[in-house]
């Protein structure tokens, strides 16, 4: 009898050795699955929507100088005729404008990007018809950025000022750590040549005559290249004016030793270009800035390095 009762505490000793066991098991493998957790918690993405690949790639040629009409003929049509071929192409689309020739090609889904950017790639590099005062076209696969915050600047009534405010601003937060800024209000700029019809009638010019000068006279061209294999560089004549004082030296009639610069017989200014849209808050010119975060970008440190700079910056203002 007592060896019975021995027996089965025995069993029950080994029963309870076993469900502290296996409790001990369990505990340790929670702490293990906790520390996994807390590791790819601190690596994971944070964003607002999830990521998906833009199925599109850009083919762009700048031809300076050249109408729309011949941008088409001469670089648009025959690269269309050529990229048909690209494996996988869902839809092409091509725009032609003056200078400039831009061809979108969208991919069908699922098809391998790198691949369909290889075969662009490779159509473009045997394309010979290439006009031969046309840059070499680029090929690009779009990306795209998620909106982090849009930050909303006014002040200055001048607009130029406050551009100047906002492109500071912008590369400040660049630096700290924001992928790309957009900004939304900030008109495009062109440079106004104004000149008496009296000037062009002295000079024996017209309008048609200035433009073409200036345009050759302010280009950044490429020059060829120097080198080899993988010490090849390129040279580029740096030729292109942007400010209205850069215009001003630029010479309109050189014949026998006289020169007449553009900027003593014009008014040259850098003006916002006719149509483009504006931004007023409270009577007051704005520009919203919107921050954008690249696809492996962290959308709440964006937001600390916003915050951060708000409270540098303010003050200062």
């Amino acid at each position: 009898m007592n060896d019975a009762f021995d027996q089965a505490g025995r069993h029950r000793t080994d029963i309870l050795g076993i469900f502290a066991n296996h409790r001990v098991a369990a505990n340790l493998l929670m702490v293990i699955m906790l520390l996994i957790g807390a590791l790819a918690l601190n690596k994971l993405n944070v964003q607002f929507f999830p990521n998906f690949e833009l199925d599109f790639i850009l083919v762009n040629t700048i031809w300076s100088g050249a109408s729309a009409e011949d941008v088409e003929t001469g670089i648009t049509n025959p690269l269309e005729q050529r990229l048909r071929n690209v494996d996988n192409l869902k839809e092409m689309i091509s725009s032609s404008a003056p200078s400039i020739s831009g061809i979108s090609l969208e991919i069908e889904e699922g098809a391998n990007i790198i691949l369909a950017l290889d075969q662009v790639k490779k159509q473009v590099d045997d394309f010979v018809s290439l006009p031969e005062d046309a840059e070499e076209p680029t090929v690009s696969h779009s990306v795209r950025y998620e909106s982090v915050a849009r930050l909303l600047v006014s002040g200055p009534d001048d607009l130029g000022e406050l551009r100047h405010l906002a492109r500071q601003f912008e590369q400040e937060l660049l630096v700290k750590g924001i992928d790309k800024i957009d900004f939304e209000g900030l008109p495009e700029e062109s440079i106004e040549v104004r000149i008496a019809s009296e000037q062009l009638r002295q000079l024996g010019l017209n309008l048609s005559q200035i433009g073409e000068r200036i345009d050759q006279l302010s280009q950044d061209l490429p020059a060829g290249l120097i080198g080899e294999n993988d010490g090849t560089r390129e040279l580029r004549s740096l030729n292109q004016r942007r400010e209205p004082a850069q215009f001003s030296d630029l010479p309109v009639v050189g014949d026998e030793g006289q020169r007449i610069d553009l900027g003593a017989i014009a008014e040259i200014a850098r003006k916002p270009k006719q149509g483009s849209s504006t931004i007023t808050s409270a009577g007051k010119n704005s520009v919203v800035m919107v921050l954008r975060r690249a696809e492996n970008g962290d959308s709440l440190a964006s937001a600390e390095i916003l915050r951060q700079w708000l409270e540098e910056t303010i003050p200062t203002l």
